[in-house]
């Protein structure tokens, strides 16, 4: 019973921190049609990102600043790169993107070098959450928990519940008629793209 207790709840926490990391991918791919190939590099960045900033300012402003500044570059890689390429189909987007991955691998190795690096969880979150059956469960592991569902009840709000999301999923269908009442469609296009980053970029930090 202790084994399937820790077992269960180990792989719950697991198959949430892959939610993070896949809930990026599926917003891109279902809203704009966009298979990202570079999605795994961003979530890459956002644990780099995190890892520099916290050695300045501490763990809780890099969990903000890390994948704001992903999905920053995100948005960048979309107005830029990418939307000269959508009007030519799906390969040219899939090669796009997966040239960046390897781009992106390249700068990560310049900068923060080849070997692993020391990132350490924080203080706070050290620990054990609770003990069941003489088996320790950590506190961070349950964080991750949390900021998972979080992450799922925010995306969830965000599409269903706002105005934003309403344009989101109509900019994607009816984009004619998205732009007739005034609305910058590629201009939403980014901010889903840079938001995918950004969610990839948040699982980086986390994970």
């Amino acid at each position: 019973m202790e084994f399937f207790t820790i077992s269960l709840l180990n792989g719950l926490s697991y198959g949430l921190l892959l939610f993070m990391l896949s809930s990026g991918l599926t917003l891109i791919f279902s809203m704009m049609g966009v298979l990202n190939f570079a999605h795994a590099s961003f979530y890459m960045l956002g644990a780099y990102f995190a890892f520099s900033v916290t050695e300045f300012i501490g763990f809780w402003p890099a969990l903000l600043i890390a994948p704001l500044l992903v999905g920053l570059l995100g948005a960048g890689f979309e107005k830029f790169c990418l939307r000269r390429v959508h009007k030519f189909g799906h390969v040219p987007e899939l090669l796009i993107t997966f040239g960046l991955s390897y781009i992106l691998l390249e700068v990560v190795q310049l900068i923060w070098g080849r070997s692993s690096v020391d990132d350490r969880v924080p203080a706070e979150l050290s620990g054990p959450l609770f003990t069941l059956y003489g088996t320790q469960f950590p506190i961070y592991r349950g964080f991750m928990m949390l900021v998972a569902l979080l992450m799922l009840l925010a995306v969830w709000l965000l599409l269903t519940r706002t105005r934003i999301g309403l344009v989101i999923q109509a900019a994607l269908t009816h984009p004619e008629t998205v732009e007739a009442l005034g609305h910058n469609v590629p201009r939403v296009f980014m901010m889903v793209f840079g938001g995918g980053a950004a969610l990839a970029g948040l699982a980086g930090v986390i994970g």
